[in-house]
């Protein structure tokens, strides 16, 4: 019993990287959205049920399969050298967030734009990993901010659908991209924390003056 279950676990293993493998490789080849379920499913020589069991949808699918580059991302952001990782204040570190967001689009945006057909791209692991990063930034920069909500915003100008229509559709080159990210943090913030903000003495009257 023990090694039949062992077994069907090594199958399905198997299964879900021969699907991972062959989608990475027509989602290359043709763009992920001129690919379909069945179409990856008949090249992995599976069932299409066997798809839908291992991932449930068409866009978990494509997250599953940028999962690795994402993973590798994340590890950056925790781990790597400043300002990206931790040891820089925290509103440049959101900056560099930013930019290398930027560059992972620039690589992916194509598959990253097809996973998010709905809610599932922003319901995922990796959207809620970058929302908490660009939160913990957002409270440490300026503890005053309403840090979860300007996050979701801030996120909003770095989706992929946004980046496609920037990069490919209006032609804005990458660099100008990453500037403009810059501005839009450097605006968002103040330059002085607003826990750190004290109002001014009030106003008095010059004698003789009612």
């Amino acid at each position: 019993m023990i090694e039949s279950e062992t077994a069907e676990r090594a199958d399905a293993a198997r299964n879900r990287q021969r699907i991972l493998t062959t989608a990475a490789r027509l989602f290359s080849e043709r763009g992920a959205h001129c690919v379909s379920i069945d179409e990856v499913a008949d090249a992995a020589g599976v069932g299409k049920g066997t798809v839908f069991r291992r991932f449930g949808s068409r866009a978990a699918l494509l997250l599953a399969v940028l999962g690795e580059r994402e993973r590798r991302f994340q590890e950056d952001l925790i781990r790597g050298d400043p300002p990206l990782g931790p040891g820089a204040a925290p509103r440049e570190r959101l900056i560099a967030f930013g930019e290398a967001l930027l560059d992972l689009l620039e690589r992916h945006a194509s598959l990253l734009a097809a996973a998010e057909a709905g809610a599932e791209r922003l319901l995922s692991a990796p959207y809620g990993a970058y929302r908490l990063h660009a939160t913990l930034l957002l409270r440490e920069a300026d503890p005053g901010c309403d840090a979860e909500l300007l996050a979701d915003y801030l996120l909003g100008a770095l989706s992929a659908q946004q980046f496609v229509y920037l990069r490919e559709l209006r032609g804005i080159p990458l660099q100008r991209l990453k500037e403009g990210w810059s501005d839009l943090v450097s605006r968002s913030l103040p330059r002085e924390p607003a826990a750190a903000r004290t109002p001014g003495p009030p106003a008095t009257r010059a004698p003789g003056r009612s």
